[in-house]
């Protein structure tokens, strides 16, 4: 122990007379997800009279206090090039670590050695992984906008430790991503995917998610962090129906209920309603709802509905009418008349009754029309006609 502090004490004299020339650069805080590897991105410089000095006997400590006492932590797995001021250290177990802050101390077989208390790294522990970045973190356009939402999450780095990035998805199938690994100044290094897509009414209120999934290097299960955000897109009315009420065949000349129902964003504000007649289409009202006679020539409909992005239109409607028909009359004429097998040609009273009836629809039994002569009942067909001679003496 006397040694160390004696070796301590050395190198903080002459860490305090080159000070001015002594540097090193190193992130502030690093997140370690327990189970996993960890990088410390690091690069240092020394006064230029120690260039000579920095060669394959350099060898890479971290220092840190426990107690009011300072221990060294040998590294003795993945380091950058120290001859070509390059620290960065990458410690596969990261269990070896402690919560706490470290410095880094470099040392040669020669005159140089040197503990960098200019900046330090603090190393915290976390259970659950950080949760990605989306960019934009809000989602506000018009339906057949191009979209483009951006997905990072950081990355352990560099190699070794950049052989396990976490795995970045996408919660649907909006279109193609395309991932990248990114640098940081700092050396540390962010995985990235961006997804392209165009806006539709469809992913309206429909949450979007990025998920990020971290491989352990312990063996133990992976962990996931997600992301999300809900769009908001504008569109114009979609899905344009008409309903009527009372909804089955309803009698010629009866009121009915048209109600006209959509999607849209931002809400419709006005609705207009037509008839169609022939090629013709005329404006009957206005409102979500509307009161109508309807008969067998006036029964086709339609709605409009239209918001601040657009105007749409349902398919025509045609409303079942039932109705009929009755026309009836009585004639008289000449017939002729056979008796005893010799032709007379005689005048006599005859009575024709002519009646058609015309329906849409196939009767029931009980409104079937029914003709009758001299209380004997005649069936009746599309027309019927029933001729009445005098009866023989």
């Amino acid at each position: 122990m006397a040694g160390t502090l004696t070796f301590l004490l050395i190198s903080s004299l002459l860490q305090g007379a080159l000070c001015e020339t002594f540097n090193v650069k190193m992130p502030q805080n690093i997140n370690v997800l327990r189970g996993s590897c960890v990088t410390i991105p690091c690069s240092f410089d020394v006064e230029s009279k120690f260039d000579n000095n920095l060669d394959d006997t350099c060898e890479a400590y971290w220092t840190y206090w426990v107690s009011g006492a300072v221990k060294l932590l040998v590294t003795k797995e993945w380091r950058g090039d120290l001859t070509k001021k390059d620290c960065t250290t990458t410690f596969n177990n990261a269990s070896l670590l402690q919560s706490t802050k470290y410095y880094f101390r470099l040392e040669c077989n020669n005159a140089l050695k040197f503990t960098f208390t200019q900046a330090g790294v603090d190393i915290s522990f976390i259970d659950d992984p950080p949760s990605p970045t989306l960019t934009p973190s809000t989602l506000e356009v018009e339906e057949g906008a191009s979209v483009s939402l951006t997905c990072s999450a950081p990355a352990p780095a560099p190699a070794p430790c950049w052989s396990h990035p976490p795995a970045l998805t996408w919660s649907s199938n909006l279109g193609q991503s395309q991932e990248t690994l990114q640098e940081n100044q700092d050396k540390t290094k962010v995985r990235t995917s961006v997804m392209n897509f165009t806006a539709s009414h469809l992913h309206h209120g429909n949450k979007i998610s990025c998920t990020a999934v971290y491989q352990k290097q312990d063996g133990s299960p992976d962990v996931t962090a997600e992301t999300s955000l809900t769009p908001d897109i504008s569109y114009s009315p979609k899905n344009i129906t008409v309903s009527v009420s009372p909804s089955g065949p309803v009698p010629e000349n009866s009121n009915v209920s048209l109600t006209c129902s959509t999607n849209a964003n931002p809400a419709v504000r006005n609705y207009t309603w037509y008839r169609v007649d022939g090629d013709q289409e005329t404006f009957i009202g206005t409102g979500t709802s509307l009161n109508i006679q309807v008969s067998r020539d006036r029964r086709t409909f339609f709605c409009n509905a239209e918001n601040e992005i657009g105007v749409g239109r349902s398919s025509s409607i045609q409303i079942d009418v039932q109705w009929s028909e009755m026309h009836c009359g009585l004639y008289s004429g000449v017939v002729p008349w056979v008796l005893t097998g010799v032709f007379f040609s005689v005048s006599v009273i005859c009575l024709a009754c002519l009646c058609k009836v015309r329906k849409n629809v196939k009767p029931k039994e009980e409104d079937r029309t029914y003709m009758s002569l001299s209380g004997r009942t005649v069936s009746s067909s599309e027309y019927d006609v029933i001729n009445t001679a005098p009866k023989s003496q």
